[in-house]
């Protein structure tokens, strides 16, 4: 089982999410955070193996947040997800360490694939 925590200062939005992973018997939802600092908490706490993060929220960013937790927790993999995806939006949540930047958009297409693919490559990195 892949452990999941959700990070989406807008409880409608963590819902649709959460609705969406429970489709999925591989993903198990641990956790939900509504900023960074509880995003870090949470990670510190239940060591999920996936981070889906917002990147704009209250009290810590999501940017801030996924490079706090890739920092002291390597191998824990983060999907960024974000209304806008731009350029520089993702060359930041890349550059915080995050495996990708998805749009909210495209969540229902997009994140479980985003999922999969961060954990495999965590997996073959961890191997070598």
């Amino acid at each position: 089982m892949v452990q999941v925590v959700l990070v989406d200062d807008h409880p409608m939005v963590r819902q649709g999410l959460r609705a969406l992973l429970t489709l999925y018997e591989d993903l198990e939802l641990v956790g939900e955070a509504e900023n960074g600092i509880e995003a870090v908490r949470l990670v510190e706490k239940l060591r999920p193996h996936v981070v889906v993060m917002d990147i704009n929220m209250p009290v810590m960013n999501g940017i801030d947040a996924t490079q706090h937790i890739k920092t002291r927790w390597p191998q824990t993999v983060v999907v960024g997800i974000s209304v806008n995806t731009g350029d520089e939006n993702s060359a930041a949540m890349k550059k915080a360490g995050a495996a990708t930047l998805i749009s909210k958009d495209d969540a229902d297409e997009q994140l479980y694939d985003a999922i999969r693919e961060g954990t495999s490559a965590t997996r073959l990195e961890l191997a070598a």
